[in-house]
């Protein structure tokens, strides 16, 4: 959706991030118009709204948020298309979603993942470190702990835990100590609060990167969930696709691609037997995806929206068994 560390006061305004490639990937083409799609992300329905345009009057299109906001704006738009649907739920719950439906496949599955400009820009909403607002980070602000109550009860082993391992920061084990120490104190409830206390509990800083940026990227991602509902998602995605349909992730950090790019080469690569037995080729264990590439936003779409910049886009298809990559 966007860079997780943009920040609030800046005036952006939401811009989807490599929207026709995204839904070029999707190859919604002649033979295809008339499928069923899901939006696993709809934000501020940049892609929903490009993916009906390219629907037939038969085709059907899926979203899911997590967001009260989001979905405010994606139930109107269901009440002006008959042919799309939204599910306040994260795409975790495709499968179960999917299955209420009467779905059994589906022809592409688009996922964008991080969080929109609108939730960036909101102080209230806690997600942004230049601007003082509750400390919330919840993407769906109706259930689950907030980064407060988080932060009010975990461990120091846990904290640190967290924050090194979701943040990749280096002085994890600083800003931990720093966190308990002064909630010993005070509660921490602002982003303010927990911004400076992060600037001075780490030593040096990367230019042009806030000192804050890393954990609040880490709890961020630990209180939504973020990396279990992808792994989640991607799963319950592939095992939705019909044979050649296409799965579209859009990522904005490192933790995400990896998880992405990896999910996406199991499927496509087949375990190579001993070539001293005899198996026929026929026998073979076949690739069950093809992967069709990766793309990053052009240096104009990032001059145009610098909150594309850590965008990485990659691309696979479902194949039929029998059918070589």
């Amino acid at each position: 959706m966007t860079e997780p560390s943009a920040s609030g006061a800046s005036g952006y305004a939401h811009r989807t991030v490599l929207l026709e490639e995204a839904v070029d990937a999707l190859a919604i083409n002649e033979a295809r118009r008339d499928g069923l799609y899901v939006d696993g992300t709809f934000g501020r329905g940049g892609h929903s709204r490009l993916i009906l345009s390219r629907l037939s009057a038969r085709g059907r299109l899926l979203a899911f948020d997590k967001d009260t906001q989001a979905i405010a704006v994606a139930r109107q738009l269901a009440a002006d298309d008959a042919r799309f649907a939204v599910e306040h739920d994260s795409f975790a719950t495709m499968a179960a979603a999917l299955s209420a439906r009467g779905i059994a496949q589906v022809d592409g599955v688009l996922l964008d993942l991080g969080i929109s400009s609108p939730q960036v820009d909101e102080a209230a909403r806690g997600f942004s470190f230049r601007a003082d607002g509750p400390l919330d980070m919840r993407m769906d602000t109706t259930r689950g702990l907030s980064a407060a109550a988080w932060l009010a009860t975990e461990t120091r082993d846990n904290l640190e835990k967290v924050i090194r391992e979701y943040g990749e920061e280096r002085f994890a084990f600083q800003i931990a100590e720093a966190i308990v120490a002064r909630r010993s104190v005070e509660p921490i409830v602002t982003t303010g609060q927990l911004a400076a206390l992060v600037a001075g509990a780490v030593k040096t800083r990367e230019k042009g990167k806030d000192p804050a940026t890393r954990t609040f990227q880490a709890v961020r991602i630990f209180v939504n969930q973020e990396l279990e509902d992808l792994e989640a998602g991607l799963n319950q995605a592939y095992a939705r696709l019909a044979p050649f349909g296409r799965l579209v992730v859009i990522s904005f950090h490192s933790l995400e691609d990896r998880i992405v790019k990896r999910f996406m080469a199991s499927k496509a690569s087949v375990p190579q037997p001993d070539r001293r037995l005899p198996i026929r080729a026929i026998d073979l264990p076949q690739p069950q995806m093809k992967l069709l590439g990766k793309m990053k936003p052009s240096a104009a779409e990032i001059a145009a929206n610098p909150r594309a910049r850590s965008a990485v886009m990659r691309c696979a298809m479902r194949l039929p068994h029998g059918v070589a990559a």
